[in-house]
């Protein structure tokens, strides 16, 4: 059994424990609330743009005149956009992202390749010996629509030229504090809306269609990523500060347990030592 010396050091290092991983749920909290306050405020925007891209691709086209990213292929090779944090502390958040972009990658089987948003997704990608195309880091905890911009010009560009016939971004959205839900969701090809006939009516451009979308659809791309990104830095802060607060409380707890342990330790000594006297005291009186 540990002396008391010993448990009053353990005490001490723990209580220490506590002490950072408070400072650093405290920390994650502050930075939670802006990074869920810019999800929720991108939410409308990109859910509205969606809708419209999705509502224009269901339209009758000219099969010369629609745009590259909205043409489909069959799915030959894909490309996954894995949006993880760069740093760790998180619970579970970064193995189920890493988790379910692995399951989704075997269970298309094909020729495939990822785009890195994070180290830790690039650390397990790496380590799994996938097709790391592009990696992308240290986006920080309030990142921006052009931090974003370099991702989407890649996915355009490979997606145009036909490098990959489907993109793919896996991320963590952000549901609430404790539930942050990890989505696996296409990005291109525009998935279209399913339309009533009366719906099926067309649109008059001006200018041409090509031109309108040439313009409209890259920044689609940009603003879905972007939106993404924001819930993947919501899901993350939120994934902190529980982890943390988690940790702070299992420390309190093994310091009552250790100091409990501690005051039994120092009895037995006490009783220990009072029994030799008695058992010496008892001694010198015989002789």
């Amino acid at each position: 059994m540990a002396s008391v010396r010993q448990l009053r050091r353990r005490i001490r290092s723990v209580e220490n424990t506590a002490k950072i991983t408070n400072a650093m749920s405290m920390i994650a909290a502050s930075k939670m609330r802006r990074a869920q306050e810019a999800a929720v405020r991108g939410r409308p925007y990109a859910d509205l743009m969606r809708g419209l891209l999705a509502n224009l691709a269901a339209q009758p086209h000219d099969e010369e005149e629609l745009h590259p990213l909205l043409r489909r292929r069959e799915v030959n090779s894909l490309a996954l956009v894995v949006i993880t944090p760069d740093r760790g502390l998180t619970g579970g958040l970064n193995s189920n992202v890493n988790r379910a972009a692995a399951r989704f990658l075997l269970d298309h089987g094909g020729d495939e390749s990822v785009i890195a948003v994070g180290r830790k997704g690039r650390d397990f990608m790496v380590r799994s010996g996938r097709n790391v195309r592009a990696v992308f880091t240290d986006l920080g905890d309030r990142p921006s629509l052009m931090d974003v911009t370099p991702i989407a010009h890649l996915v355009v560009e490979d997606y145009g030229e036909e490098r990959v016939d489907a993109v793919y971004v896996a991320y963590a959205e952000f549901v609430s504090t404790t539930v942050q839900r990890v989505v696996v969701e296409p990005l291109l090809p525009v998935v279209p809306a399913e339309l009533r006939t009366q719906d099926a009516v067309g649109y008059i451009y001006e200018p041409e269609s090509h031109t309108v979308l040439s313009g409209l659809l890259p920044r689609f791309v940009e603003m879905q990523l972007y939106h993404q990104v924001l819930e993947a830095a919501a899901s993350e802060q939120s994934a902190r500060m529980v982890a943390m607060r988690n940790a702070t409380d299992n420390a309190n707890e093994m310091v009552e347990d250790l100091t409990l342990l501690m005051n039994k330790v120092r009895q037995n000594a006490i009783t220990s030592e009072l029994l030799d006297i008695v058992g010496g005291a008892a001694a010198v009186q015989a002789k």
